[in-house]
């Protein structure tokens, strides 16, 4: 497996789509259009990211998660919690 190199430009793209993705959320949850739990395939679009991405965040420990039967389900609110606590402030110069 070759060695992916990640640059500055990565992650700082990658912090603007998680900024989005609160944005979006937040704005679905002043709408009240948003559910209570959400399953993974509507987590992965409200964050954008791949099921292999959703996973590594459900096996680090850093999305709280809720399975019954074979079914996993994501609070919303843990998820902006989780979003909140991860926030990056960007510098204006």
């Amino acid at each position: 497996m070759p060695a992916t190199i990640i640059t500055s430009d990565d992650l700082r793209e990658f912090k603007l789509e998680l900024l989005d993705a609160i944005k979006n959320l937040l704005s679905e949850q002043s709408k009240g259009t948003l559910k209570k739990y959400l399953k993974s395939s509507e987590v992965m679009d409200l964050l954008q990211v791949s099921p292999g991405t959703l996973q590594n965040l459900r096996v680090n420990r850093t999305l709280p998660f809720t399975k019954v039967g074979g079914i996993i389900y994501y609070d919303a609110e843990e998820i902006q919690a989780v979003l909140t606590a991860n926030r990056v402030d960007l510098k204006t110069d």
